[in-house]
C-alpha cells in the first residue's frame, strides 16, 4: 500500500511529461519507473469514456461531472465490463488500465477536482487487484 502511494505520486508528478523507461525490468523498486509503465498501461486503453456504450454506468456519468467520490465504483464497473466483454483480458491489468486512464481523463477535462488519494483508495481497495500485484512479485515486476 506505501508502494501504491509513492507510485501514484510519481504518477501524477510526471502526468504531463511521461518517462520513458526500457531494457530489463529493475531489480529494486522505483517508483518513477513503475509509474511510467502504468502510464503506458492508461495509455494503451482504447476507452472513450465521453462515448462509452459498453455500460450506462451512473458512476461514470458522475465523475465525468467532477464527482470524484463515485471514482472507485466507475472503475470497477467499466473494468467489468470490458473484461466480461474480452475474456482474454486479465481483469486486475484492466483494473490498472482503466483506472489510469480515467484519471488522466479527467484531469485534462477538470484538474481541480483530481487528487492522488483517489487512484491510491481505488487500487488498495481492490482485494483482487492487490493480490495480483502481490502474487506477480510486487509493483518492482508489473
Amino acid at each position: 500500500e506505501e508502494q501504491t502511494e509513492c507510485i501514484v505520486e510519481a504518477l501524477f508528478s510526471d502526468l504531463s511529461d511521461p518517462v520513458q523507461s526500457a531494457g530489463e525490468p529493475p531489480t529494486r523498486f522505483d517508483p518513477v519507473v513503475v509509474a511510467s509503465r502504468l502510464r503506458q498501461m492508461g495509455d494503451q486503453c482504447n476507452m472513450d469514456f465521453e462515448k462509452c456504450n459498453m455500460i450506462s454506468s451512473e458512476a461514470l456519468a458522475e465523475v465525468l461531472k467532477g464527482k470524484m467520490e463515485k471514482f472507485g465504483a466507475a472503475v470497477e464497473s467499466l473494468s467489468r465490463s470490458w473484461s466480461n466483454q474480452n475474456p482474454e483480458l486479465v481483469y486486475e491489468r484492466v483494473f490498472l488500465s482503466v483506472s489510469v486512464k480515467l484519471l488522466m481523463h479527467v484531469a485534462k477535462k477538470i484538474p481541480s477536482v483530481v487528487q492522488p488519494r483517489q487512484l491510491i483508495n481505488a487500487i488498495n481497495g481492490n482485494s483482487q487487484v492487490r493480490s495480483y500485484i502481490e502474487a506477480c512479485g510486487g509493483w518492482v515486476r508489473m
